[in-house]
């Protein structure tokens, strides 16, 4: 592990330039330089003083984090197929959303395809039609979307999703929290 390099992103995210690092750390502007170059070593208690000075500390410094994935292809999706009350596909466009705080997937409606009544539930949900039309039903109010148009409701009556159009339709829906 290259120390240096890190040091010299955590002094810079800081704000603060070698001097004031050095001064912090009763250092020579010098030594600082030498040690974000990995050219000279430092003891532990100096590197437990500059970490300190940078506002971390060794074991924050030495975890590994590992990056989260940002972008997913077609191979990172999960399909279910539904022949019979929706009449179409559910892909799940990210692998991990379960865990996360926002769910994301793209719905295909044959006609006449819909989904189930879900019961309230903490959360909201957004959808954009990509296709078709879609119609929304809350509570007592009904209403549709057609391709272009977005629709955004709280969960907090009953709700659900049918395709009452000849054509199919295709949304990208987003729940939070993820219920799918």
């Amino acid at each position: 592990m290259e120390i240096g390099e890190k040091i010299k992103r955590l002094r810079l995210q800081r704000g603060l330039t070698q001097e004031e690092l050095a001064d912090r750390c009763e250092l020579s502007k010098g030594f600082i330089s030498l040690l974000e170059r990995d050219l000279t070593s430092p003891s532990i208690a100096t590197l437990g003083d500059v970490l300190e000075c940078l506002g971390t500390d060794l074991a924050a410094f030495f975890t590994e984090h590992a990056e989260e994935k940002l972008v997913f292809s077609e191979e990172d999706t999960y399909i279910k197929e539904d022949g019979e009350v929706l009449k179409g596909t559910i892909r799940w466009l990210v692998p991990t959303a379960q865990k996360n705080e926002m769910e994301p997937i793209l719905v295909e409606m044959a006609a006449g395809g819909e989904t189930d009544w879900d019961k309230p539930h903490e959360g909201e949900e957004f959808g954009y039609v990509l296709a078709g039309a879609v119609q929304i039903e809350l509570g007592d109010r009904i209403v549709k979307a057609r391709k272009g148009e977005s629709f955004y409701y709280k969960t907090t009556e009953p709700h659900r999703l049918l395709n009452p159009g000849k054509a199919p339709c295709r949304l990208l829906w987003i729940s939070t929290p993820p219920s799918f």
